[in-house]
């Protein structure tokens, strides 16, 4: 088989391991999405077609980035000014109200690949939940968003923090941003069968922005 959905050998670690070209997840989407429209999916499968859905929304906000980003190079530069410009729309000056961002289906997805025993009654969670938070949300946010949330809310003497970083979120540009990011990250976790499998499906679709800039910002 060529194309996409051809299997490709690479090194990992020590190990040699079977993958895609990143070019087969908007590939394997399809298939789901063209079998639902011709009503050949059984019950079971119904979720698999809205968790291709999701990544294919996902994937078509971020096209349009990379494309920009290709046609002008400008994934290679760092202007510290149009990175702030950035940071500006994602982040407010002033914490926002305390609410509830983070849906109990993120948590309870993570529980699950890492299989350990959920409980819906408790808000315990292991220390290398906000690990994986950073990993899996913030710094596939925007560019320089973790580093910048983590000057904004430092860790006190006992190692926590005074606010949450969504706080710092703004309402118009990193609230929405994050919960599109939310939802789609939930749709690749039920997606997938193993934590392995989740990262995979992640580091195609949203691979980490670090501080590179992902937006052409106009000189106005």
């Amino acid at each position: 088989m060529d194309g996409p959905l051809k299997p490709i050998s690479y090194i990992s670690g020590d190990s040699e391991v079977i993958g895609y070209q990143a070019e087969a997840l908007p590939e394997i989407c399809n298939i789901w999405l063209q079998a639902r429209q011709d009503g050949v999916l059984n019950e079971q499968q119904a979720d698999r077609a809205q968790a291709a859905e999701i990544v294919m929304r996902g994937l078509a906000n971020l096209g349009v980035i990379a494309l920009i980003d290709e046609a002008t190079g400008y994934q290679d530069t760092r202007d510290r000014d149009a990175l702030q410009a950035i940071l500006d729309k994602y982040l407010q000056k002033e914490f926002a109200a305390w609410a509830k961002r983070f849906p109990d289906a993120f948590y309870r997805e993570i529980f699950r690949l890492r299989g350990w025993s959920w409980n819906a009654m408790s808000v315990a969670r292991p220390g290398v939940v906000g690990r994986y938070t950073n990993d899996i949300v913030y710094e596939r946010l925007a560019p320089g968003i973790l580093e910048e949330l983590q000057r904004l809310n430092p860790t006190h003497e006992e190692g926590g923090r005074a606010r949450k970083h969504h706080q710092f979120l703004t309402d118009d540009i990193g609230h929405p941003a994050l919960a599109q990011h939310l939802h789609a990250v939930i749709g690749l976790m039920r997606a997938s069968a193993t934590w392995e499998q989740f990262k995979s499906l992640l580091d195609r679709a949203f691979p980490k922005k670090g501080t590179q800039l992902q937006l052409l910002l106009s000189d106005d």
